[in-house]
């Protein structure tokens, strides 16, 4: 018996916020937006898609913000071409995206797999940047820093393994779309408290949506096979150099995937503003597990720039 789909209009949730389809890169991506002000584009993580900053699409937007948060390419109601999933089209697709809305530039917040996508954007289209804020995420650069770092604690075991599992073809997709797939992972990652079991139930409807399940997994089959191969060298000489742009990162104290460590390595890598925050008792899913907090630091940040 196969896994059953969900049709797309279950990822469109209604709300405060506008849905609308925007061409940009070559494709169609879906937003939420809500507000007027400076534009401030969110980015979710794996296994998500837009609906993850909704509490902070509210807070920003009351705190004098265009606050958008867009569906990454092959997620969500977002086109699901068969290819484009590695980190500079990534870039490109949001660059691309702040100009449809008829931006000049936009303060872009990427958590997890779309914190890359957010160290990667002053470098690569440095025109559509004012400054990054990356959840949950180091910088692309420190990729084998990180791996390292874990594995000396004991934790990397795991992640290696979790890596090299996803460069199988068709058997991750049927484990995230069956059973208990999405939960196991949100779960694995996440502090005590969260998900929810509506929360469960909301990414396991978007993740089966046709075509989802093998784009989002191919975001992270670029990031491994992009360590041996020449587009994944051109990428790494084009971060080189740093970013001038006011970075704040920020962690939540029980976050299996990135360490304190990381973060702060990442230092040599901004030129400008630097700040890192570590958020006590919460884990990678900071925007979620405590949103509150997240939107305070948001708010706090972004009002000094």
């Amino acid at each position: 018996m196969g896994v059953r789909s969900t049709d797309v209009s279950a990822v469109l949730v209604e709300g405060p916020w506008r849905h609308r389809l925007v061409a940009a890169h070559g494709a169609r991506f879906h937003v939420a937006e809500l507000g007027e002000g400076p534009l401030v584009l969110l980015l979710h993580d794996f296994p998500q898609f837009w609906w993850a900053w909704r509490a902070q699409l509210t807070a920003l937007a009351a705190a004098g913000y265009r606050a958008v948060a867009m569906d990454l390419r092959g997620y969500g109601a977002s086109d699901k071409p068969p290819r484009g999933y590695d980190t500079p089209t990534s870039a490109a697709d949001v660059a691309a995206v702040v100009r449809a809305l008829g931006e000049r530039d936009a303060v872009v917040v990427g958590h997890g797999v779309s914190g890359r996508t957010a160290w990667a954007l002053p470098s690569l289209h440095p025109e559509q940047v004012r400054g990054v804020v990356v959840v949950g995420a180091a910088h692309p650069l420190l990729s084998r820093h990180v791996l390292l770092e874990r594995l000396g604690e004991g934790a990397g075991l795991a992640t290696t393994r979790t890596a090299f599992a996803r460069q199988l073809p068709a058997l991750p997709e049927r484990r995230l779309l069956s059973g208990d797939g999405v939960e196991r992972v949100l779960r694995e990652r996440s502090g005590p408290g969260w998900p929810s079991a509506a929360d469960v139930e909301r990414y396991r409807d978007a993740i089966r949506v046709p075509f989802v399940a093998h784009s989002a997994l191919e975001y992270h089959r670029w990031i491994a096979r992009s360590a041996v191969r020449a587009d994944g060298r051109r990428f790494a000489a084009a971060l080189r150099d740093g970013v001038e742009v006011p970075v704040l990162q920020v962690r939540g104290a029980l976050d299996p995937t990135v360490s304190a460590g990381a973060l702060d390595a990442a230092a040599r890598f901004a030129h400008g503003p630097h700040r890192v925050v570590e958020v006590p008792d919460v884990g990678h899913y900071l925007p979620e597990e405590s949103p509150e907090r997240t939107t305070t630091l948001l708010t706090g940040w972004l009002a000094r720039w």
